[in-house]
């Protein structure tokens, strides 16, 4: 196949199919070596095979499975369990157990009191299972009585959450400036996918909600039209190229070189990922939760997102999140820059795809 690139100065290229990070298959069986206390040491993994490692416990564990992460430094995946017989069935599986407080059910209860009781804008909520709570965090906007709303909620779900403050300022990553544009504003390109035989590019949903025509110069000849989007609750669109001219499945690392998308993927917490946009480049990072909920401060609230301490800067929405050749998630928003830090909220890839009916190219 034949592939065009955009001039320069344009969005990450990617393309991205509906595959879960499970690609390499591991055999569940006790593991070979002890620690010396007659524990299993948990076997080193792939993100790929944590990912089916951690997919498998979860059907057999059933309630008593409290949340995984991945611990990219040893290389194993942990997972939370509520007793002692559920721990040995994780540990005879490969995996590190840990026994915590909190069930997921009880975290996920959690999360719906949030939603009645706090949607509050400069807030944003997800589950961490390196914590096992629900971390919540106030943007610097949160104060005054809203804030003592926000602590109320919190005080009252007990050891279940915990509230931390930052201090950015939660708003969708949109601008000004090069990249993609459309109506004087500025987003970054996702993803390249195939819908219907056609080329089609996965950006932001509150992009495409406010653009329907895209260029890749400011002022440009346009080089697609939206055919879907997606916001609030969710923060996906769709654009359709002009002609059929194929696009290269692959994010831009703006180093001269690009990295070639084959698959996408679920993020797991604790993996180590990288966010290409046309404003800050690329910068990389760990996912910190998922499922996140965001209510940014112009009142619009995405659900179902991956949290990460990835920063970004405004422009950089509707960007790649990817890891290796696996694309995770398209660029929402957050709070911080680039050079302080900060929090970066991102929509997960192959829900945008299985909604628009599209893949890899």
């Amino acid at each position: 196949m034949k592939h065009r690139r955009i001039p320069r100065r344009r969005a990450a290229l990617a393309g991205a199919g509906v595959a879960a990070l499970i690609a390499a298959g591991i055999t569940l069986q006790t593991a070979n070596a002890e620690d010396g206390t007659g524990t299993p040491t948990p076997d080193a993994l792939s993100v790929a095979q944590a990912g089916k490692l951690a997919s498998s416990l979860d059907k057999e564990l059933g309630a008593n499975g409290a949340g995984t992460y991945y611990d990219a430094k040893s290389r194993h995946l942990v997972v939370n369990v509520l007793d002692d017989g559920a721990a040995k069935t994780v540990e005879s599986a490969g995996a590190k157990a840990r026994v915590v407080e909190n069930s997921l059910a009880k975290l996920k209860s959690a999360t719906a009191t949030l939603s009645d009781k706090a949607s509050i804008p400069g807030t944003s909520w997800a589950t961490d299972p390196a914590s096992n709570k629900v971390v919540v965090t106030a943007d610097r906007t949160v104060k005054g009585e809203r804030l003592a709303k926000l602590d109320k909620v919190v005080k009252q779900l007990g050891g279940a959450v915990e509230l931390r403050r930052t201090k950015g300022e939660f708003k969708p990553f949109i601008a000004g400036g090069d990249a993609i544009y459309g109506g004087g504003s500025r987003c970054s390109l996702g993803f390249n996918v195939v819908k219907d035989g056609a080329p089609h590019f996965l950006t932001a949903g509150h992009c495409t909600e406010a653009v329907s025509s895209w260029s890749d110069q400011q002022g440009g000849q346009p080089i697609g039209e939206n055919a879907g989007s997606s916001f609030p609750d969710n923060d996906y669109g769709i654009v359709k190229y002009s002609g059929d001219t194929p696009h290269p499945s692959e994010v831009n690392l703006y180093n001269g070189s690009t990295q070639k998308i084959t698959k996408a993927g679920e993020a797991t917490v604790g993996q180590e990922v990288r966010r290409s946009g046309s404003t800050t480049k690329v910068h990389g990072g760990k996912v910190t939760g998922l499922n996140a909920t965001v209510n940014y401060g112009n009142g619009d609230v995405v659900n179902g997102l991956i949290q990460t301490d990835v920063c970004a800067e405004p422009g950089d929405s509707g960007g790649a999140l990817f890891a290796g050749d696996t694309a995770l998630g398209l660029t929402s928003g957050g709070s911080g820059d680039c050079s302080s830090g900060g929090e970066t909220f991102f929509q997960p890839v192959p829900e945008a795809l299985q909604a628009f009916g599209a893949e890899i190219g």
